[in-house]
């Protein structure tokens, strides 16, 4: 039994402010449907107009990085053939960079004690 989360960060490339309401929207689907064909889940979603914040929940049997570079992969390419405007012109909507943190669950604290109060064998 598994409970993984992150919290993903993109940015656009050079963190030019390309992004609009309908392309967050082309994004957010893209996102989804990625998610939906690799078995893990977009919980959240929202951006602006130079990044977006994701929260995934997802299998043990999948890297970070493949889930990064499967829907950055899939939403730039999307992104360019619905006609959206990419930074400076470039072939790359996103930054190579990315943020990802665990989350979910106790809050950390919570999680040591829990931990630091495990009963040591005596034996």
């Amino acid at each position: 039994m598994t409970d993984l989360k992150i919290h993903l960060v993109c940015v656009t490339k050079y963190r030019k402010p390309v992004l609009t309401a309908g392309s967050l929207a082309l994004i957010e689907k893209s996102f989804r449907e990625v998610a939906q064909k690799m078995n893990f889940l977009v919980q959240e979603f929202n951006g602006e107009a130079d990044h977006v914040h994701i929260l995934i929940e997802y299998p043990p049997k999948l890297s970070i990085s493949e889930i990064v570079n499967a829907l950055k992969g899939v939403s730039s390419r999307r992104y360019g053939q619905e006609g959206f405007k990419k930074p400076l012109g470039k072939e790359a909507l996103w930054s190579p960079s990315y943020f990802a943190s665990t989350v979910g669950g106790a809050p950390l604290e919570v999680l040591k004690k829990y931990i630091q109060n495990q009963l040591k064998p005596s034996f």
